[in-house]
């Protein structure tokens, strides 16, 4: 029998089979999350360079100011890049020779920091230095290192990063834009073919870039070796396009609006043979073109994934928006009153299930997002240092990178929308910073990879490890696969398993959750929601081998959609077994307790959001569903609501961060005044009688008589 089968002694659990949701949250706030300890944790392995950088976007000269037109806000944040560069905050992972520390991770974790100051600021500030510099760094030579780095550390050349196309978006492999060798002069010829081709929304691109990396298909002799990155310039000093450039203004955005986003073109535009970023692939004066790497597909992805560093920022600073929306619902929630439960105070919103239902679990997901983004952070910085880089840690990273951004992106979203909803017209003021946040975010979803795409990358890398256990084995070995899959598969469809559920759990629900709620059946549950989905789609997927490119993509189309929830379960199966990497670093008390609910609130939401899944594939009983959404609501939830400011508390978004009127203590003294008020006129006897009373004294009276 399975884990969830023998599960474990619910003896201790049993009480809680009668227990109200009132004695859970009451029990639960005797204990003392330390609230200090906890913050520091989650700063993680960077927490002096998160808070040295926290420091910096507390000053009000870095900050977003509601108020200004889309020109003007451009220019604020471009003078705000030139602060950076005075306070020396854009150096960490460029080389020591120029100035820098080769801190790859700790640059990461600086960086993302910015998106409490003004999105604007982080995404500008990476389009020079995480895009544009860093290609020059990554995809360039020492050569270029010392002729194009100086000036774009410096600012003296802002950049642009020239990747995508109207025509092909996410598919960079396809773009048209061509560089063609002219043996004759050694020189590059830049051409963009046709509009489609035309590189868009590029940050720099419309009015600041005096350059670009430029990616284009680079044909010499009359062969095409794919897309290499090459250094253009595109203005000159004094701002006016070069010949042959041409660029358009993106004009005012649905957020961002401080990025001078545009579009640009190349009509026949020449560049030195030199200016080819060669690290990965080089063209002599004869034409000849030679690469350290032989394959054109690996050649491609490894220039790709050097690049990978702005899916890991946009991964944090998603993370980081979402703790600054929960830090400002959660605070007004807790303090804002509205309706009575027959009691002359009414209730703060926090104390409604409803309530904690919208705002709860999103906590629970922020602090799993949080800890799968630090082990992400430590393997990008161990691969990008040179302490573990290998082709088989790069892939790792690229999949991990592809599977935790959109995750986080989306997440970041949906709960700055619901938060702004949990604060009702209050979220909905300007000033309060959910609207603004919300619509800068929404292209983070799209950014560095559409998110759809990139749950693709990883379905695909996942079905590949599964045909690579599989390549070398034996005929025994694969038979004894495959009878156990049968087995497998009798039990769960045939409804043996939820049978043996429901004989086991005896029409209890404590016991029901029981075998459900601990760590290992939460492992359990959620690795065989990946592997079972992984191995169905690679028996789906396989007559794909031996059909046409045209029908086997035509499979593959048909089962698109089952790819993408797989890699979605994956990720989050990713961020659950952070959150419990992480809970094992907490020392034992208090914390760890409230700590260990949260995770499975986190655990347990999602086997509830997936569990028509787990029904289907018989994996849960119909009473074990139940089950886990009674202990959802009657049990997690009030305890955790009982420590939910100081969960957020734990954040360390200070006012100056938050930069939120409704979650400054306002509301609260609001409140106050109003309960004082109404305590004090209840106490004078002067207070009106409610017509309700009138009604009641009116109805009892015929009785009083009788």
């Amino acid at each position: 029998m399975t884990r969830t089968e023998t599960g474990p002694d619910t003896t201790a659990e049993l009480p809680d089979e009668v227990s109200t949701p009132r004695d859970a949250a009451t029990a639960s706030a005797a204990l003392e999350v330390d609230v200090a300890w906890l913050g520091e944790y989650l700063l993680g392995r960077w927490a002096e360079d998160r808070k040295a950088s926290r420091a910096l976007v507390s000053r009000e000269e870095f900050q977003f100011v509601g108020n200004l037109s889309y020109q003007e806000h451009r220019a604020r944040v471009l003078g705000q890049l030139h602060r950076l560069v005075e306070e020396d905050a854009v150096h960490r992972a460029f080389p020591k020779s120029l100035g820098g520390r080769d801190d790859h991770g700790g640059n990461i974790a600086a960086f993302e920091e910015l998106v409490l100051a003004d999105p604007s600021l982080q995404i500008k500030s990476g389009v020079q230095w995480g895009l544009f510099a860093a290609a020059i760094l990554h995809l360039g030579t020492e050569e270029h290192h010392e002729k194009f780095l100086p000036d774009a550390l410096s600012l003296a050349v802002p950049g642009a990063f020239a990747m995508t196309e109207i025509g092909h978006g996410s598919d960079v492999a396809s773009v048209a834009t061509t560089a063609t060798y002219d043996e004759a002069t050694d020189e590059w010829v830049i051409d963009t073919p046709f509009r489609a081709a035309w590189k868009e929304f590029l940050g720099n691109a419309a009015l600041h870039g005096r350059a670009a990396v430029v990616f284009a298909q680079l044909i010499t002799k009359g062969v095409n070796y794919g897309v290499h990155a090459i250094y253009v310039p595109i203005r000159d000093a004094s701002g006016a396009l070069l010949p042959g450039v041409s660029s358009e203004d993106d004009g005012l955005k649905g957020g961002l609006n401080g990025i001078d986003n545009g579009k640009l073109a190349f009509d026949h535009v020449r560049v030195p043979r030199t200016n080819l970023l060669n690290r990965y692939g080089s063209v002599d004066e004869h034409g000849d073109y030679s690469s350290p790497i032989e394959s054109p597909g690996r050649r491609f992805f490894t220039m790709l994934g050097t690049l990978v560093q702005g899916r890991v920022s946009l991964d944090g600073a998603s993370t980081l928006a979402a703790k600054a929306a929960l830090h400002i619902a959660i605070t007004y929630g807790s303090q804002r009153r509205q309706f009575t439960a027959g009691t002359s105070d009414e209730e703060v919103l926090l104390d409604y299930q409803r309530h904690q239902r919208r705002l709860l679990p999103r906590l629970a997901q922020t602090y799993a997002m949080s800890f799968a983004h630090e082990e992400f952070l430590d393997i990008f910085d161990r691969v990008f240092s040179g302490v573990e880089d290998t082709p088989a840690t790069r892939e790792d990273l690229e999949t991990i990178a592809a599977a935790l951004k959109p995750l986080s992106t989306w997440a970041g979203l949906e709960i700055l929308q619901e938060a702004r909803e949990a604060c009702g017209g209050a979220g909905f003021m300007a000033e309060n910073r959910l609207t603004q946040l919300r619509a800068d975010l929404d292209i983070y979803a799209t950014f560095e990879g559409d998110n759809n795409v990139l749950l693709q990358l990883v379905a695909k890398r996942l079905l590949t490890d599964y045909a690579r256990k599989f390549k070398n084995a034996d005929a025994g070995a694969m038979a004894q696969y495959v009878a156990g899959q049968v087995g497998e598969a009798t039990v769960n469809r045939t409804g043996l398993r939820q049978l043996g559920q429901a004989i086991a759990d005896f029409g209890s629900r404590a016991r029901s959750v029981g075998f459900v709620r601990d760590e290992a059946s939460q492992r359990q549950l959620l690795t065989d929601r990946v592997h079972t989905a992984v191995a169905e789609l690679a028996g789906k997927l396989r007559p794909a081998s031996k059909l046409s490119p045209a029908d086997a993509a035509a499979l593959f189309n048909r089962y698109q959609n089952d790819l993408i929830l797989t890699a979605r379960a994956h990720g989050e199966l990713l961020q659950w077994e952070a959150f419990t990497r992480a809970l094992a670093g907490v020392p034992e008390g208090d914390t760890k307790q409230v700590m260990t609910w949260l995770r499975d609130l986190f655990g347990l939401g999602l086997i509830e959001k997936d569990a028509a899944w787990y029904l289907t594939h018989g994996r849960l009983s119909g009473q074990r569903a139940e089950a886990i959404t009674a202990y959802i609501d009657d049990r997690l939830l009030p305890r955790i609501r009982a420590h939910a400011v100081e969960l957020v508390a734990a954040f360390g978004l200070t006012p100056e961060l938050v930069r939120a009127p409704l979650a400054s203590g306002g509301e609260q003294l609001r409140q106050d005044e109003a309960r004082a008020y109404y305590a004090a006129l209840r106490e004078s006897g002067e207070a009106p009688v409610d017509e309700k009373s009138l009604r009641s004294a009116k109805k009892e009276r015929p009785q009083s008589s009788r």
